[in-house]
């Protein structure tokens, strides 16, 4: 019989990645989709025909008991979230209900349908914050500096609280900064990528950004959907650190993007203080040794291929615009 597995959050970037993963492994995939007035479908259109979506929300208890009903997985991957870091102190309230509390809601509903599947739930690298130690392993301690930070902290110690309360086997990944061409066009990687293609090609002049001194521990969101994956395949359920073990400064994304194409990124690139963040997080990078040892995960993709893939495909779609063969683009 094919395993089960139920992904929230399948239309988003580790979403589409993880289930074309799934599906290669021969999985019978459901996703969780939010009800959504305009089309959610774009990474995921070309895997329709192979999944089940199911209509839920990780603010609805209900439709959590449903979904876990009607999947009956045997792993469920808990990626939805207000994901986006900056908006998050616009809606923080939003962001702690689902970022946060959905956590809570998703481990409920598994108790009670599901207690056996494994679970998954997509922690983040923002819990660190202001950082204890560099690199930042399991062990470090959390300091978010945003509201999605503090969120993402609450639903790791739930989880390992479920672990330890109900011997669930329940694990969190704490992922740094994982990227692709499948990334939301506000995530300064895909503003960067896109607005250099932008300006190659005679369609924006300037691109503007907050802090170019900040540095990210990139890596491909390809590579990183095994180690969730491998996580949940596991003799005993635990937490793992997910990066590269390098960073690299907003400084260098833009040098390498630029450069790719021809372009010199100082004479387009602007600091605009409205995109500075409330409490800056200036540097995050992993330790990612435990993952390498116990999981045998490791990257594939450099941050240097990573940028420039993102850069070749912002300039298809250009392409692909140009031809009428997708709708005009936003701007970055």
């Amino acid at each position: 019989m094919a395993k089960k597995a139920l992904v929230t959050g399948i239309t988003g970037q580790d979403g589409s990645y993880l289930t074309e993963l799934l599906l290669q492994k021969k999985y019978q995939v459901f996703g969780l989709v939010q009800r959504s007035a305009t089309d959610p479908f774009d990474n995921i259109r070309h895997l329709l025909d192979d999944i089940e979506i199911i209509v839920g929300d990780l603010s609805d208890s209900g439709s959590l008991i449903r979904a876990l009903q009607q999947s009956d997985p045997d792993e469920v991957y808990n990626l939805a979230a207000q994901s986006f870091v900056k908006s998050s102190w616009d809606i923080p309230e939003m962001t702690g209900d689902v970022t946060g509390l959905g956590v809570t809601r998703m481990l409920e509903a598994v108790r009670t349908v599901k207690p056996q599947a494994r679970f998954y739930q997509a922690s983040s690298s923002e819990m660190f914050g202001q950082v204890a130690q560099t690199p930042q392993r399991e062990t470090t301690p959390f300091h978010p500096r945003s509201p999605y930070g503090v969120a993402k902290v609450y639903g790791h110690w739930i989880t390992v609280n479920y672990r330890e309360s109900y011997d669930m086997f329940a694990c969190s990944g704490i992922l740094f900064n994982h990227e692709s061409p499948r990334r939301g066009y506000e995530f300064v990687t895909r503003k960067v990528a896109s607005t250099a293609a932008y300006i190659k090609e005679g369609l924006a002049s300037e691109l503007t950004l907050g802090n170019l001194d900040s540095k990210r521990d990139w890596g491909f969101a390809g590579d990183y959907v095994e180690a969730m994956w491998l996580m949940l395949q596991q003799d005993a359920p635990d937490d793992y650190v997910i990066g590269t073990g390098e960073n690299h400064s907003v400084q260098e994304l833009c040098e390498v993007a630029f450069g790719h194409l021809g372009l010199d990124w100082t004479k387009y690139v602007k600091q605009d203080k409205r995109f500075m963040r409330p409490a800056e997080v200036e540097v995050l990078l992993s330790d990612p040794s435990k993952a390498r040892k116990n999981l045998k995960w490791q990257t594939k993709v450099s941050f240097e291929k990573l940028i420039q893939m993102m850069v070749d495909a912002e300039m298809k779609r250009i392409v692909e615009m140009r031809a009428g063969e997708v709708p005009g683009l936003p701007r970055a």
